[in-house]
Order: C-alpha cells, then structure tokens, then sequence
C-alpha cells in the first residue's frame, strides 16, 4: 500500500541541477535503501521528503494529501527525519534525548501524559537502552549513540522514518548494531528510508533499493533487481564481481582491483 509518492520532482542548487522529473513511489512497511555516488543527491532527497527543502517543480503526496498542505508541526507527527550528524546538547542524557522525540505532540494544553511514557518506554526497549538511560549522549560508543538517537526517532510514532547515513563511521560491529535496530523499527510497523554507501548493508537489509545518479532515479525495486554487475558499474564508475551470500543468497559486491606491472 503506498504511503508517499514523488511525481516528476525537479530541484536545483543555484542553477545547477539536482533532480529533473524524478518519481518515488514508498510502500508501508518496507525498509527502502536509497543507493548511489557522492553529490548525486541522496540527502537532498530525504530533505525534501521531510519538507526541509521544497521541490521546484513537481508534486509530493503523503497519505494522498500534498506535503505542501502539511504544516511542519503537523508533518512531524506523520514523518520522523534524522540528519547525518545530529547535534545533542551538552549534558543530555540518553533519557532525556528520547523524551524530546515527543516535542511534536506537546502542546500548551496537551502536556506530557500517559501515552508519551507508552512511547518513549517502548522505543527504550526496542532500542535496548535501559542500562545506559543516564549517562550522557557524548559519553556513549557510536553504536550506542545511534541507538538512543533512532530511539527518541521511535518515540516521535510517525508511520515514515527517514535516516540519513545511519551506520556512517562506524565499524562493522557497530553497523550491525543500528542495521539490526532499523530492522525491528520495520517489524514494528514503521516505513523505513535510509540513505546508505554500505552496499553489503543495503543489500542484506532492506526490501527494496532506490538507485539514484546523473540527476535521476536510474533504477528501483528490489534488491536483486537493482544490484546488478551492469548497474553498479555504470553507477559507480567501477569494475565489480557480484557474488552470493550461502545464508540467504544476498548479493556481496566485490571490486575487482587493478593489476599493476612492477618496475
């Protein structure tokens, strides 16, 4: 069943173009990776879904209105975004973090009550944060961090997520930690889209890839249709062998590296 749909968006930076005629259909439940090279405009995607940029031309429907007719503090209760490099405040605690994922539905008249504690103690435990609820955000592993932030995302109870470079910089333990996290986010109900460089990540994850490049959408669906040896190497500019995993028969790119003749 669709959620939100993107019909021939176009967007540009000072003149030079990001998007033309780009169209996205997102599906509930699924976890949606978007692919591609540096600057081909996966985070301005996200950005425009969550309403952070506006579209040049083109039309954004979630849930069959337009993104347009949604004010912000009405769109954060239907979409969650979580920017690459977040910004905590200084002594923060992780508690405390994930309680803020409640901002959207506070009011003057509608102040903290029984279901926000619903929802922030169900997203401390889907993100298993309990031990650590006092300590503060800076103080935590990156795995850790990235936890407590998807957490307060969960706490926020929107139907689409959008994260941005969720397991960056981090190593692979770490990336497992969050990929996994991600994951019961979707076996919870939610939509999930990612932007993702990790292509044996996005590949093992997620249910269907979106692959973005020369200002537009070059191929989607799902994983087997879009990681192809053809479309990676014309995406990225590369030489690959696709092979796969024996568990469940995951493509695994593997660059095929340059033989150099010694002098």
């Amino acid at each position: 069943m669709t959620l939100l749909t993107m019909s021939n968006i176009g967007f540009s930076y000072d003149e030079k173009s990001v998007f033309h005629n780009v169209s996205i259909q997102l599906n509930r439940g699924k976890l949606v990776g978007i692919v591609g090279p540096n600057g081909g405009g996966k985070s301005t995607l996200l950005k425009l879904i969550a309403k952070q940029m506006e579209p040049h031309s083109g039309d954004i429907t979630l849930e069959g209105k337009p993104l347009a007719q949604y004010s912000m503090k009405a769109l954060a209760k239907q979409v969650a975004y979580l920017p690459q490099h977040p910004l905590s405040p200084a002594g923060i605690t992780v508690e405390q973090l994930v309680q803020y994922g409640r901002h959207p539905h506070q009011s003057w008249f509608n102040q903290w009550n029984d279901k926000d504690a619903e929802q922030v103690n169900q997203a401390i435990e889907l993100m298993q944060l309990s031990d650590i609820l006092q300590q503060p955000v800076t103080s935590l592993s990156g795995g850790q961090r990235q936890r407590a932030w998807l957490a307060m995302i969960l706490a926020q109870d929107t139907d689409l997520i959008l994260l941005d470079e969720p397991t960056s910089a981090l190593d692979i333990g770490h990336q497992i930690e969050v990929m996994e996290s991600i994951s019961h986010m979707v076996a919870s109900g939610k939509t999930v889209v990612l932007v993702i460089h990790d292509l044996a990540a996005a590949a093992r994850y997620c249910d269907e890839l979106i692959a973005i490049g020369n200002n537009a959408v070059v191929a989607s669906g799902s994983v087997n249709e879009v990681v192809t040896k053809t479309l990676i190497d014309d995406l990225y500019d590369t030489n690959v062998d696709i092979l796969y995993a024996p568990f469940d028969q995951a493509p695994v790119i593997v660059p095929r590296r340059q033989v150099h003749a010694k002098q």
